[in-house]
């Protein structure tokens, strides 16, 4: 019978194909230029080494809590397992706040797709791109709510879109490929005007950015195309054999990085990187037209559009989903696991949705609101993602297991550099919404008739002085958006 069982399980290459398509969204199609603006080709190669590392370490530690504590469910069960309900909410919360975030990020890509055909979306963040994007979003929601989850019919035309386009774009700019611009400025950063001096997102460049300058220009963009990576570990229980869920993770994550840094690293080659920053967003699409022409950049542009709309349906579902697993761990209220009569969690979805409609508003009044939120989303995480490293650390303790332990540790110690170096600002800024989920924390405390401890009081009260303090310096000017 556990034979039976363990073939018909999930193959070694469905295994690496859900790592691969599970990470591969939106983020991919702007991240040319968003490295170029941030980094010179060598520190961009560095940091993706670095990066891969590090995300090799979260995806090894998600596998071995896995296989090793099968009992758990979720990020927020790892947290909570590990350091109590408090901390299982901080994760679970965070994870909640990671997924329909990203809703605005593909909201924001998605409109600038469309703005390839129609030139007033083309910022993504336009009062039309804003009030399309909130339409569509409202419709996904209604449309999750009447119960339906997913299609593969859906699901395999993403997949197909979501590819093809890269591929394409890949051949191409290696065929255009030139040595000489690639090394022009290998190492050392470059001057785009004659004061010496260029300012794209907030980071300043001046002849030549320092190493840890420019790699925190590329680490958010970089964390934002593996968040995901996570759902495929969560599969290793169901593979044809438990040892192929490790298989998978290292050579699905490899593939990933071979993707990266292709799609990545070739613009270097056929624009100079002066040229190569002013490109307009996102950047694979308006690439692909520079080298193919008209009907090369609608190629692109409908792909996009169909590869967002897929994620974008797979991502309004996620939150609800990451709800109803705090609330069967009763660190929600009950209110966010009822079920309507389509059995979807109708009150967690509307909710979720209020939220991503204030964020949608909110970004007519930034001029980068594609970053602005996928750092978000990125900061959000990365909170589960640390406590994840450390809940492996702990395990590995426990067990005595040195490999488990180091595992952990670099996970834990990437996620802590990534969020000092490059993420503080928006982890500040969404300590906001954290101080908005203590009011569900505390309400499900006393549904379930727990004690609220000391700890949980004092740890509360200090989270909230923090998210004043952001309110605050939003509202002075001391940080913008």
């Amino acid at each position: 019978m556990d034979n039976a069982k363990q073939n018909n399980g999930i193959s070694l290459f469905a295994l690496i194909a859900m790592v691969i398509t599970s990470a591969i969204g939106a983020g991919i199609f702007d991240l040319p230029t968003t490295l170029a603006r941030a980094a010179t080709p060598g520190v961009t190669l560095l940091t993706w080494g670095i990066t891969g590392i590090g995300i090799m370490a979260l995806a090894l530690s998600l596998k071995n809590l896995v296989l090793f504590k099968p009992e758990l469910e979720g990020v927020s069960d790892y947290a909570r397992a590990g350091f109590g309900d408090y901390v299982g909410f901080v994760s679970g919360w965070g994870y909640w706040l990671s997924a329909w975030l990203g809703n605005i990020a593909f909201a924001t890509m998605m409109m600038s797709a469309v703005g390839y055909f129609f030139p007033s979306f083309e910022s993504g963040n336009s009062w039309q791109a804003v009030l399309v994007a909130s339409l569509l979003s409202w419709f996904l929601t209604w449309f999750v709510a009447r119960g339906v989850e997913s299609a593969a019919a859906i699901n395999a035309i993403v997949t197909v879109c979501k590819l093809v386009p890269l591929a394409a774009f890949a051949l191409m700019a290696a065929i255009s490929f030139k040595f000489d611009v690639f090394t022009a400025h290998f190492w050392s950063n470059f001057i785009v005007n004659t004061a010496g001096q260029v300012n794209f997102s907030g980071l300043s460049f001046t002849g030549s950015g320092s190493f840890m300058e420019q790699m925190k220009g590329c680490l958010m963009a970089m964390m934002w195309v593996f968040v995901g990576i996570e759902g495929a570990a969560m599969l290793a229980s169901r593979a044809k054999k438990k040892s192929d869920a490790g298989k998978a993770t290292v050579i699905g994550l490899i593939s990933l990085l071979v993707i990266y840094v292709f799609l990545t690293m070739l613009p270097y080659g056929y624009l100079p990187q002066s040229e190569l920053v002013k490109m307009k967003s996102p950047a694979i699409l308006y690439l692909f037209q520079s080298m193919t022409g008209t009907l090369g950049g609608a190629f692109i542009a409908v792909g996009m559009i169909i590869t967002i709309f897929g994620a974008w349906i797979s991502w309004t579902i996620l939150p609800s989903e990451a709800t109803s697993l705090m609330t069967k761990q009763q660190i929600l209220p009950s209110w966010f696991g009822v079920m309507n009569k389509n059995n979807a969690p109708a009150n967690s979805l509307w909710l979720t949705q209020g939220f991503i409609q204030i964020f949608l508003i909110s970004i007519l009044f930034t001029d980068q609101a594609y970053t602005f939120a996928y750092s978000l989303c990125t900061s959000a995480i990365i909170v589960c993602y640390f406590l994840v490293g450390a809940y492996q650390m702990k395990l590995g303790m426990q067990e005595k297991k040195a490999g488990w332990i180091v595992e952990g540790l670099i996970a834990l110690a990437f996620q802590l550099m990534a969020i000092l170096l490059a993420g503080l600002t928006y982890l500040w800024l969404t300590t906001v919404l954290y101080a908005i989920g203590l009011i569900f924390y505390f309400r499900a405390r006393k549904e379930y008739g727990y004690e609220v401890s000391n700890h949980e009081k004092i740890a509360s009260v200090v989270l909230i002085l923090v998210a004043i303090g952001a309110i605050i310096a939003l509202a002075t000017g001391f940080i913008t958006i």
